[in-house]
C-alpha cells in the first residue's frame, strides 16, 4: 500500500466508528487473503482452478474481491481444487484470526 492511503487509513481509525467498521469486515478479508496465498501458493491462476473445480472463474474472481459470499461446501471444493483442506478456527474475540486455509 502507498504510504498515503497508509496515512489515510491510520488517520480514519482514530474515528471509533470508522474503526468498529473497519474491525467488523476483518473476517471476511481473513479468507480472502488466505484464500488468494493458498491458490498462489499452489502456483494456479483462477483460470485452472475453475477447471479443477468447476467453479466459474468469475465466480472466484468475485470471491477473492469480496463480492460474493461463498458457502462453505464453495469453500472446501476450492481447498481441495489447490490440494489443501479448509479449516476453520474458533477464537476468542481479542485474537485476529478467524479463519485459514492450511495445506495438509
Amino acid at each position: 500500500m502507498s504510504k498515503t492511503f497508509d496515512a489515510f487509513l491510520e488517520k480514519q481509525m482514530e474515528s471509533p466508528i470508522f474503526k468498529a467498521e473497519y474491525d467488523a469486515l476483518e473476517p471476511e478479508y481473513a479468507i480472502i487473503h488466505a484464500m488468494i496465498d493458498a491458490r498462489k501458493k499452489s502456483g494456479l491462476t483462477q483460470k485452472e482452478l475453475s477447471e479443477r473445480t468447476g467453479i466459474n472463474q468469475g465466480d472466484i474472481s468475485r470471491i477473492e474481491r469480496g463480492s460474493a459470499n461463498p458457502s462453505l461446501n464453495t469453500l472446501k471444493k476450492l481447498a481441495e481444487g489447490m490440494n489443501m483442506t479448509l479449516q476453520l478456527v474458533f477464537s476468542p474475540a481479542e485474537s485476529t484470526q478467524h479463519a485459514v486455509i492450511r495445506k495438509s
